[in-house]
């Protein structure tokens, strides 16, 4: 499974950022298509050819949310969240309004990913949108299967976890 930062300046609400299954020889569209087989007609010369092969990714996340961040919990700690993956949303730069600045959780459901992402972790960006609080980046789990959160805004690691 791989997350992906989709492409920029077509608009606020395109491309989603996507997280999706790796296919050997896989071919997923850059950069001559977007989200399967929608053309960029910004890549010249054009190929058809290989729009084509475009592999449509198996989960839209939101655009540019700018995932960075993907783990698949396993721990006991929080059994809620067993079997599913998290992903960072490092948030948006040219979005209006901006987007992501939070950590999601997606169901995963015979191994593949179901339903809305479900927010987890929040608040790295104020409500009125001028300040960021933070910007959560690489995801793990310590030995007590505590999630932690690497920001790179705030030069800090957080740790959630079961009470």
């Amino acid at each position: 499974w791989a997350i992906v930062n989709e492409r920029d300046e077509i608009g606020s609400d395109l491309v989603p950022d996507y997280m999706t299954s790796v296919q050997e020889n896989g071919f997923y569209g850059w950069p001559y298509s977007y989200f399967g087989q929608h053309v960029d007609t910004r890549a010249q010369p054009q190929r058809p050819d290989l729009v084509e092969k475009a592999i449509k990714p198996d989960y839209a996340l939101s655009s540019h949310v700018a995932p960075l961040g993907l783990f698949f919990y396993q721990a006991d700690n929080m059994p809620q969240y067993r079997g599913g993956a998290f992903v960072s949303e490092h948030g948006s730069w040219n979005r209006t309004p901006l987007n992501g600045y939070q950590v999601v959780w997606v169901k995963f459901e015979n191994g593949k990913p179901v339903g809305l992402p479900q927010p987890v972790v929040t608040g790295f960006l104020t409500d009125d949108q001028k300040q960021v609080r933070g910007l959560p980046v690489g995801l793990a789990a310590d030995r007590q299967g505590g999630l932690l959160i690497a920001d790179d805004a705030g030069n800090t690691v957080w740790r959630v976890s079961a009470k």
